[in-house]
């Protein structure tokens, strides 16, 4: 396994790490058999850094986590999330919550849900427009004294609040979508500011939700209860127009000898030692796959190649549904 450093002189972590999203929500059906599997199957290879959130669920995906990691936790640098609320009875609508009193009651109801006595990295997984960042991340910070967690992160968040919260109390990490086709990290700064303020930024997507891997042909590939279905970039022409991207990535891959997914992820790790993607798969032979990229090196030819026929603004359609972005901040 190859490491990098969580921020600025913080911990050393797995290169790539796992996200365990879609062992629990989003992505149609799931076996908690089969993912824990995984998970055990990723600290064997010596993956440390693993991603989850309250709101994945909502609440099963820290329990099935934190049942995967019983007596391994020595092993574990576990990130979790607050932030985002759902409605039981609209499963489009999300709210944000930054209060400094959500901040503490979702902290312990992690705690309790992982069986964990503290939390590695603890994100606000969605900035809230009507609370001051520094009250949020003042809340956090009181976290990190008592001893309930870490490090801190946020999710998502503008170079601004970046700037702001980093002045309140050290960010370790930003975790925002990355990938070769969700690229405004780069216009947008936060890349640079990043590695400027000596914060990790943690790439969540890296494979383009799986299109990316060129396993994903047609919509009907996704099962019907998969939120991507959803997605305007996996829908109509856009669909289309963005397998034609895929299809580039493939030659590319192909000639390089590696995956198309191995290929992607190589891309992303090159951007920056401070870059630190954590893709996510329920299975075991997708995460060897995944790991794989540790191994593919590309040159500065290569990578102009790919920047050629894959841009900053190459992926047709937004990346979320009109509903859920608001909540991303530019």
């Amino acid at each position: 396994m190859k490491f990098r450093t969580l921020g600025k002189n913080g911990p050393r972590v797995s290169a790539l790490g796992l996200g365990c999203m879609g062992m629990s929500d989003f992505y149609g059906a799931h076996d908690d058999a089969q993912s824990i599997a995984t998970i055990h199957r990723a600290l064997d290879l010596g993956v440390t850094l693993f991603d989850t959130s309250d709101m994945y669920g909502p609440h099963t995906n820290e329990i099935l986590v934190g049942k995967a990691i019983a007596g391994r936790r020595d092993e574990v640098f576990l990130a979790t999330k607050f932030g985002i609320m759902r409605d039981p009875a609209n499963s489009a609508a999300r709210g944000v919550n930054g209060r400094p009193e959500y901040v503490r009651a979702c902290c312990d109801a992690s705690l309790k849900r992982l069986g964990l006595e503290h939390i590695d990295l603890y994100y606000q997984h969605r900035v809230d427009p009507k609370v001051p960042i520094e009250d949020t991340v003042g809340a956090m910070s009181e976290l990190v004294r008592q001893g309930k967690v870490r490090y801190l992160g946020l999710s998502e968040a503008s170079v601004a609040t970046l700037e702001r919260a980093h002045a309140v109390h050290p960010i370790a990490a930003l975790q925002s979508e990355y990938s070769l086709w969700t690229r405004d990290p780069e216009p947008q700064g936060q890349l640079a500011a990043c590695a400027r303020l000596g914060i990790a930024f943690v790439p969540y997507s890296p494979l383009g939700r799986g299109f990316l891997t060129g396993a994903i042909q047609t919509p009907e590939d996704f099962a019907a209860d998969d939120v991507r279905r959803s997605h305007p970039r996996f829908q109509g022409e856009n669909f289309a127009k963005n397998l034609a991207l895929v299809a580039q990535v493939k030659k590319l891959a192909a000639k390089k000898n590696c995956t198309p997914a191995q290929l992607a992820l190589a891309w992303v790790l090159a951007r920056g030692e401070h870059i630190i993607p954590i893709p996510g798969t329920r299975r075991i032979a997708a995460l060897e796959e995944n790991l794989g990229a540790l191994e593919v090196k590309l040159g500065a030819e290569e990578r102009a190649d790919i920047d050629a026929f894959f841009p900053q603004d190459a992926a047709t359609g937004a990346r979320y549904q009109r509903e859920m972005m608001p909540l991303l901040e530019g």
